[in-house]
């Protein structure tokens, strides 16, 4: 075999290889650069993810956003075109940030058209949102924004701007909308912080395009101007929670294709503009809580009408018989004006009907019997009006009705049997009308029921035993009926019971033990019936309770201890046949009153009120008996001593009184009649002593409602008079002391009449133990000046005893007495914002000066409802709103007052709930500072109202 050849490589190979191996190192280091760079829109939008605080919930939806994707394209909530970021829509997911990079998506997303973040927790500014000039529609409503709002005038192309609900602040840059020409929906409302305008901004009438304008609680001031009909397209209006003033232009009947227009919560007067019929597509319309006139017969064209709500205004006239025809309406609003005239027969008959309110007003005829033909039903709230005749059968089988409301009409008839045992009501309220027939054994089938009020009318027959049934109760009243037979023990299954009232009936027989479970109670009137035996031990099971009165009944035996152990703010026992020594823990002077009419009774404490006890006490006949003929004996040798000085001394009483009067130049009293009286409490007296006690001797307060007056009656009693002018006039010259207390002013309308004695109603039917009672009230014929009787606190204010002169005198309060002071008024303001039915009763000044102290040093809620009887005596808006309010004035005292109300002038249950924080907070349970006036620390002050 020849011998091998040698390997001799070819000289270009080397060479070859070497490239080779160059190449892919550079392929190498570009794929690894490219690798390494990051898109431009990627990082703007990981940026923006960075700010955030993301929620466990929402960590779904950024999963897909990478840093180091290639494209953000596929990220969730990001749309693009081609390769360019065209939209971001994040919502709904609760996200939060302090800052928002608005500069760094404005300035990375080139094509960005849209930009919507609506519905999180986003705060700090919009600060660059600005320069995202591409922009069509910026949507970020609901959320926490703040600062101001900056020039948007670069945004030349947007047809969408939402920055509603949220909490800017300074001059909203109108003048940047003429900017904006194809602009076709702005929504800036509910910013309250923002700059109030000396008019409404001339700009937006020019925004032809718009479909949707929205600027409630926006701080637009000033007339609703006629150029806003030439924005045709609008499908939507809404303008309310605003000072708008003037009347509603008739420009408005050019916006002929609205769908909703609101305008509640201004300050609208004058009737609703001719040719408003002409809206003919209008579905839902709002102007309540205005001071609109006039009638509703510009309403009966629109047939296409869903909601129509106008309550609290000024509006007369009869309910067009058209809304009977309607066949799209389910809400009806009307209560709290002067309406007159039956509803129409089929009125809710065609639609899915579920709420009408008509209340306070003067309606008359029949309740339309179909309401609930569709069996949608929720809400009848029919109070305050002069409806007659029978509740109709139909609405005994209205399953889904949630609320019954009837009270004080000229009803009449029984109650259908289903009405009693409807699964759902929570509310059934007849008080006041003149039904009779007896309370259905269904009534334990009312699963769902919380209140029964069947007070003032003519119910007979016994209550029924299953009432125990109806788990869910918390309040009862079926006083002032005739009611007979004995209290159910099965009342005693009811562990949610707050309050029972059967008062004023022929209830007769034992007071049941099972009561002691009712472990809820704190109200309790058995007064005025004829129930018989011992009061029952097994009470001492109502630790809660804080008013009991068994009053005027057939009593017998002692008084057992255990009611001293209950700690009762409110106590009667008087006029029942009691016998024997009284509890010493009740033997006080706090319930100096709770006694009378028991001669049985005695005390071995020495009590002024009470004989003392002797040896023969001991709850028994005998000694019951030799204690009356006592009692008689004494009594005639006293009378006979006592009769000629009281004569004497009333005689030269009234010698001096008249002759003060006299020399004054004028009686008060010209004639009997010059004064309606209303009482709602029982109590002798007569109304020349209270008038003619409001004296500047007797004035004791003085406060924005009026001044206060201590006068002692003839019988002993001592209350408290507040006197409420209508309008501020002067006293005549010649007028004497007490006319001086009482100026002349002009006669009030007959509708400030009513609102006062409305309100006066409602303020009178409150029973709580700690809310001040009010106990009458007094008004001239021509309503020119009231005055209400309201019991006397000896014990002043809260004020008085931590930062009056004769605080550290009287020792101040320590910490258990502040504590129970804070639990008390928490209660009675809980009661007054959730326990006075739907609409809450709206306090508006709560303070500590507002804060009374009782006999045991208990405290009462005084002056609650009065800025809403105020505002009805200067012509506003009457009662309020069941739930917000809003005032021509501020009604309340800085320092108390929730900063938003000083300039939104809307309060609500929560308004009242900071000024009691800043009373617990500043005063009773801390530092024990005013919050206003001398002495106070500056910075203390700043902190409420800024």
């Amino acid at each position: 075999m020849p011998p091998a050849r040698p390997f001799h490589p070819h000289p270009h190979l080397h060479l070859a290889v070497a490239a080779l191996l160059l190449s892919a190192v550079l392929l190498s280091a570009v794929l690894h650069a490219a690798s390494a760079a990051t898109h431009p829109e990627v990082d703007a939008l990981m940026a923006f993810k960075s700010s955030l605080a993301i929620p466990p919930a929402a960590d779904p939806f950024f999963a897909s956003w990478d840093a180091a994707a290639a494209t953000p394209c596929n990220f969730t909530g990001v749309t693009c075109r081609g390769s360019a970021v065209t939209a971001l829509s994040v919502h709904d997911l609760n996200v939060s940030a302090e800052s928002v990079p608005f500069d760094v998506l404005c300035g990375s997303l080139r094509s960005l058209a849209t930009l919507s973040l609506p519905s999180n927790a986003l705060a700090g500014t919009i600060a660059g949102v600005d320069a995202c000039v591409g922009l069509q529609e910026l949507t970020l409503p609901f959320n926490s924004f703040s600062g101001d709002i900056p020039d948007l005038s670069p945004l030349t192309g947007l047809r969408t701007l939402n920055l509603s609900t949220n909490a800017f602040s300074g001059s909203f840059p109108w003048s940047a909308l003429a900017a904006m020409p194809g602009l076709q929906a702005l929504s800036a409302g509910d910013n309250p912080d923002l700059t109030p305008t000396k008019s409404f901004p001339a700009v937006i009438t020019r925004l032809t395009n718009l479909t949707k304008l929205y600027l409630s609680a926006a701080n637009i001031a000033g007339p609703i101007p006629a150029g806003i009909g030439r924005l045709t397209k609008l499908v939507d209006l809404e303008l309310a929670d605003n000072p708008l003033t003037g009347e509603i232009p008739p420009a408005i009947a050019q916006l002929v294709n609205l769908q909703s227009l609101e305008l509640y919560n201004c300050s609208l007067t004058g009737a609703l503009p001719r040719g408003f019929g002409k809206l003919t597509k209008l579905q839902f319309f709002d102007a309540s809580q205005n001071q609109l006139t006039g009638g509703l017969s510009e309403l009966r064209s629109l047939t296409r009408l869903v909601s129509l709500q106008l309550f609290y205004n000024g509006l007369s006239g009869e309910v067009p018989s058209e809304f009977g025809d309607f066949r799209e309406l389910v809400n009806l609003s009307l209560y709290s004006n002067n309406l007159t005239g039956d509803l129409p027969p089929k009125l809710g008959s065609w639609s899915e009907f579920n709420f009408i309110d008509v209340s306070t007003n003067s309606l008359t005829g029949p309740i339309p019997p179909d309401m609930c033909r569709r069996g949608t039903m929720l809400k009848l709230l029919m109070l305050e009006n002069r409806f007659s005749g029978e509740i109709p059968a139909s609405y005994a089988s209205c399953a889904t009705l949630q609320r019954f409301r009837v009270s004080k009409n000229s009803l009449t008839g029984e109650v259908p049997e289903g009405l009693w045992a409807l699964p759902r009501a929570e509310i059934i309220d007849l008080e006041g009308n003149r039904f009779t027939g007896g309370i259905s054994e269904g009534i334990g089938k009312a699963a769902s029921l919380t209140s029964l009020n069947l007070a003032g009318n003519k119910f007979s027959g016994a209550i029924p035993s299953s009432i125990g049934d109806a788990g869910k109760l918390q309040s009862i009243d079926v006083s002032s009926n005739e009611l007979s037979g004995e209290i159910p023990p099965s009342i005693g299954k009811l562990v949610l019971l707050d309050s029972l009232d059967i008062a004023g009936n022929g209830i007769s027989g034992a007071i049941p033990g099972s009561l002691g479970s009712c472990s809820a109670l704190s109200t309790m009137n058995l007064a005025e019936n004829k129930l018989a035996g011992a009061i029952p031990t097994e009470l001492r099971g109502l630790t809660r309770l804080n008013s009991l009165n068994i009053s005027s009944n057939e009593l017998s035996g002692a008084v057992p201890a255990i009611l001293a152990d209950l700690k009762l703010s409110y106590l009667n026992l008087s006029n029942n046949r009691l016998d024997g020594p009284v509890p010493p823990g009740l033997a006080i002077s706090a319930y100096g009153e709770s006694f009378q009419g028991n001669p049985g009774l005695c005390a071995n404490n020495g009590a002024g009120f009470l004989r003392r006890c002797t040896p023969g006490d001991g709850g028994h006949s005998g000694s019951t008996a030799r204690t009356l003929v006592t009692c008689l004996l004494a009594g005639m040798a006293v009378l006979l001593a006592v009769l000629g000085v009281a004569i004497f001394i009333k005689k030269r009483r009234q010698h001096a009184e008249a002759a003060a009067m006299a020399g004054a130049g004028k009686l008060l009293f010209a004639k009997k009649g010059s004064w309606n009286v209303k009482s709602f409490r029982m109590m002798a007296f007569d109304e020349r002593e209270i008038v003619g006690g409001v004296r500047d001797e007797n004035l004791i307060g003085s406060g924005g409602s009026g001044n206060v007056y201590r006068v002692k009656l003839g019988c002993g009693t001592v209350v408290a008079v507040k006197h409420i002018t209508r309008t501020r006039g002067v006293a005549p010259a010649n007028a004497g002391p007490t006319a001086a207390m009482l100026p002349r002013s002009a006669s009030a309308s007959a509708r400030q009449c009513r609102e006062f004695d409305a309100e006066v109603g409602t303020l009178s039917s409150i029973r709580h133990v700690n809310v001040v009672k009010l106990l009458c009230s007094v008004t001239s014929e021509d309503g020119a000046a009231s005055l209400l009787v309201y019991e006397h606190l000896p014990n002043g204010s809260l004020y008085e005893r931590l930062h009056g002169p004769t605080a550290r005198k009287l020792g101040g309060l320590g910490w258990p007495e502040r504590y129970e002071v804070a639990v008390g008024a928490a209660r009675g303001l809980e009661y007054l914002h959730h326990g006075c039915g739907d609409r809450p009763i709206l306090h508006r000044d709560v303070k500590s000066s507002n804060i009374l102290l009782d006999e045991a040093f208990k405290p009462r809620i005084a002056d609650f409802g009065l800025a809403k009887i105020l505002d009805a005596n200067a012509g506003g808006k009457g009662k309020g709103e069941p739930w917000s309010s809003s005032g021509g004035a501020v009604a309340g005292t800085v320092g108390y007052m929730a900063p938003e109300y000083a300039y939104t002038r809307k309060v609500t249950e929560k308004s009242d709930v900071y000024s009691f924080g800043v009373v617990q907070m500043l005063e009773d349970a801390g530092v024990g500072r005013e919050c206003s006036g001398n002495g106070k620390p500056a910075m203390e002050v700043k902190v409420v109202v800024a």
